[in-house]
C-alpha cells in the first residue's frame, strides 16, 4: 500500500465529525471483530461494506466543506 493512501485514510478519520479519537478505538475494534474471518465471500463483503462506509464519510465531509462555503460567502 503506498504512503498516499494511508495518509489519506488517517485524514479521513481525523476529519470524522466526533474527532479522531472517537474514530480510531472504533474502526480498529471494526477490524479486529473480523480479524479471524477466513471465508473468501465474507472477506469481499466485508471490504465492501467498509468501501460503502468511506464513501459516506467522504460525502459527509464534502457536504460539510460545501456548507462551511456557502456560509462564508454569506
Amino acid at each position: 500500500m503506498s504512503l498516499r493512501y494511508e495518509v489519506k485514510r488517517l485524514y479521513l478519520g481525523r476529519e470524522y465529525p466526533l474527532g479522531y479519537n472517537y474514530f480510531r478505538p472504533r474502526c480498529h475494534r471494526a477490524f479486529m471483530s473480523q480479524a479471524d474471518e477466513t471465508d473468501p465471500g465474507k472477506i469481499r463483503e466485508g471490504i465492501q461494506r467498509a468501501e460503502y462506509v468511506k464513501k459516506e464519510i467522504e460525502a459527509l465531509l464534502v457536504f460539510r466543506y460545501d456548507n462551511f462555503g456557502v456560509d462564508r460567502v454569506r
